[in-house]
């Protein structure tokens, strides 16, 4: 099975959206509150293999096998 690509503008937009619509927050909290969101989310998608530093998607999750050609990376790290 392989993941979804992970679009970082996408959630960046609704973090925005839900912050300053639902909460009432400022425009600069709710962009400095969807950065640190962004970031978090793209870290936890990174692979922890120092070798490797792919992306989730770029592995298959049942072998966890890594897709990117020349990577000897055979497990996804969280």
């Amino acid at each position: 099975m392989l993941e979804k690509p992970f679009n970082p503008d996408l959630l960046y937009n609704r973090v925005v959206h839900f912050y300053m619509d639902k909460k009432g927050y400022s425009k600069d909290t709710a962009n400095s509150i969807a950065q640190s969101v962004v970031k978090r989310e793209a870290q936890k998608r990174i692979c922890k293999n120092e070798k490797c530093k792919h992306f989730s998607h770029d592995h298959i999750r049942n072998s966890e096998t890594c897709l990117v050609e020349n990577c000897d990376c055979v497990k996804f790290y969280n």
